[in-house]
């Protein structure tokens, strides 16, 4: 099922760590809710780099994501965060391009110079832009 033109709940819900597990990862209502309107700001960033993005990470339900070792608060439980990776760019290109356009998001980490982790906000966006690298946390930018 398409959630919008370029974008399944299949790809949105998907967890190999799930599959392996046999774990149902199925959006609440409230949560398909935040689905579409994460995938309308997934189509933007489409739009702006005009390249497919590949989700490695969306909707995890709270078994799910202990499973991964995700937060307790995640966005990704609420369906407002995805995990992305693009075959045209690196993911520090990737993050760099959505962090200098006018694309509204609550949250863009570059994590482990490997994915970009994108969350919106329902209320205030606050546009917090972060690095992790392993073993040095979270921090400012994306130095």
């Amino acid at each position: 099922m398409f959630i919008t033109p370029n974008f399944t709940l299949e790809e949105m819900t998907f967890s190999l760590a799930a599959a392996h597990n046999a774990i149902p990862n199925d959006p609440s209502p409230e949560a398909m809710a935040n689905l579409r309107l994460l995938c309308g700001v997934l189509e933007e960033v489409r739009a702006l780099i005009d390249s497919p993005i590949q989700i490695t990470s969306g909707f995890r339900n709270e078994t799910v994501n202990q499973l991964v070792g995700g937060v307790p608060n995640s966005a990704h439980c609420l369906g407002l965060a995805a995990d992305m990776c693009v075959k045209t760019m690196t993911p520090r290109q990737l993050a760099e391009c959505i962090r200098d356009s006018s694309i509204v998001f609550d949250q863009l980490i570059l994590e482990f110079d490997s994915w970009v982790h994108l969350a919106i906000s329902c209320d205030n966006p606050r546009r917090q832009v972060m690095t992790v690298r392993k073993g040095t946390g979270h921090l400012p930018g994306l130095q």
